[in-house]
């Protein structure tokens, strides 16, 4: 029977959870992941789970933060005055924000802290210092 192996290409369905058994993503409603082993496309501890499944199996993935997402880091936190924002902004702890390079480029923010005079955002990823949880199914080896 077919194992998965380095520079396949995959088709996976998977459901990731949190610790708690809260879902944050899943493939079920949509079409599965595809992707290369051994490209580096996603956090290396699902490829590593992935590697050496057979065809239509099913595993359970632990994924530990360090293998995932990293973990938070404090430079990340930035603290921002309230004037740089719109007045009709409605702030909210935990809310996302979008911070605009003068590049162009987009960063993804979440709203930490509200000051006085400030806010404080966190440009972490969301899942970073998360241990993950993957149910995985192999649907296809390319």
């Amino acid at each position: 029977m077919s194992q998965v192996k380095e520079n396949d290409t995959v088709r996976v369905h998977y459901t990731g959870k949190l610790e708690n058994g809260q879902i944050f993503d899943s493939s079920l409603q949509r079409d599965p992941l595809e992707f290369t082993i051994g490209q580096g496309q996603l956090i290396p501890g699902f490829e590593q789970g992935v590697l050496n499944m057979k065809l239509n199996e099913k595993k359970t993935i632990n994924i530990p933060h360090t293998e995932a997402y990293g973990e938070v880091r404090e430079e990340l936190f930035h603290e921002v005055e309230k004037d740089k924002l719109p007045e009709e902004m409605q702030l909210e702890v935990g809310m996302g924000l979008v911070s605009k390079a003068p590049d162009g480029s987009e960063r993804q923010l979440i709203l930490h802290e509200i000051k006085d005079d400030t806010i404080v955002v966190d440009a972490n990823h969301p899942l970073a210092g998360k241990d993950l949880t993957f149910e995985v199914e192999l649907l296809e080896i390319k």
